[in-house]
């Protein structure tokens, strides 16, 4: 099994609703994030997946994301956009551009509020 991971970040900012302390308030957030995914097989060049490839599925859901208020995206008009529910979020639109990569299934992902806290999401 071959895992193959890219890093990246966006800002954007957001508020917990119902949040019982300052995170209510709107803030924002440089958020560092690391997609991970498998493949059981290398294709013909020897790779599980091309690293510009599996940039370019991230770059594309980052910039739905970045410098936005992630509370007015349709995604998070009844979810709070907390770090667990960005990470599922990600997974879920990583998975989605997989489809056109056969073999290569999302593992994880990860993404950080803060260089000491953070949530990665798996299924």
């Amino acid at each position: 099994m071959f895992e193959v991971f890219v890093k990246t970040h966006f800002s954007s900012a957001h508020f917990l609703r119902n949040y019982p302390g300052n995170c209510e308030h709107l803030h924002g957030h440089n958020w560092d994030v690391e997609v991970a995914v498998t493949a059981r097989e290398l294709n013909d060049i020897d790779v599980a997946i091309d690293f510009r490839d599996l940039k370019n599925i991230v770059k594309k859901i980052m910039a739905r994301l970045d410098h936005k208020n992630l509370n007015e995206l349709p995604e998070f008009s009844k979810k709070n956009p907390s770090s667990e529910r960005l990470a599922e979020f990600i997974f879920h639109k990583v998975r989605e551009e997989l489809k056109a990569f056969p073999g290569v299934e999302a593992t994880s992902v990860k993404v950080c509020e803060t260089p000491s806290s953070g949530v990665i999401y798996r299924e």
